[in-house]
């Protein structure tokens, strides 16, 4: 193995509850509507301590569409960053019709992640609730896990979970089982 392990966390409905609007799954726009998600704070100390980096990986393209402010979303992460304690955030500021290589699905994010911290993406993973950041994961060549929502389709991942935490017992049991194989049947 090159490099260190990851894990990418997409951060909305993963990290912190989605917001409803017009019936469809959210940003957070304010800090006031940001509600860290039960457990995540938990479940990215638990993957620290096994040894993994800890990334945010998010489209956020409400700044490019005028209705919120890079302040805003400043003001976001620093309140995120203060509960759940990961190693970076990086945001892709960019709407779909830029085409750029850092929106998700398109694995760009991951990739220059992986350059400038020396990351092995082949033991790394991609946490999401959304089928393009199963995608995203692997184009990059990570293992990934989708958090079962109503409004993905269920499939695609390596592992399918309801939540943050149960990601990080699948994610923490798989990678121990990987290097003890003794402790297999």
């Amino acid at each position: 193995m090159s490099g260190r392990p990851a894990i990418f966390l997409d951060r909305d409905g993963v990290l912190n509850d989605v917001v409803w609007r017009d019936g469809k799954p959210a940003s957070p726009r304010t800090v006031d509507e940001l509600r860290i998600a039960d457990g995540a704070a938990e479940a990215v100390r638990a993957m620290r301590a096994a040894g993994y980096l800890t990334f945010v990986v998010t489209n956020q393209p409400d700044v490019r569409r005028g209705k919120m402010t890079a302040q805003a979303l400043d003001a976001i992460h620093a309140a995120l960053i203060r509960t759940v304690p990961v190693d970076e955030v990086r945001a892709c500021l960019h709407d779909n019709i830029d085409a750029c290589d850092c929106r998700k699905p398109k694995a760009g994010m991951l990739l220059d992640l992986a350059a400038r911290w020396n990351i092995d993406l082949s033991a790394s993973w991609m946490v999401g609730d959304m089928d393009r950041d199963v995608q995203c994961g692997k184009a990059a060549g990570a293992h990934t896990v989708l958090l079962g929502r109503d409004y993905n389709s269920g499939s695609g991942a390596d592992v399918v979970v309801p939540d943050l935490r149960q990601a990080a017992a699948w994610i923490l049991h798989t990678s121990l089982a990987a290097l003890t194989p003794e402790l297999q049947d």
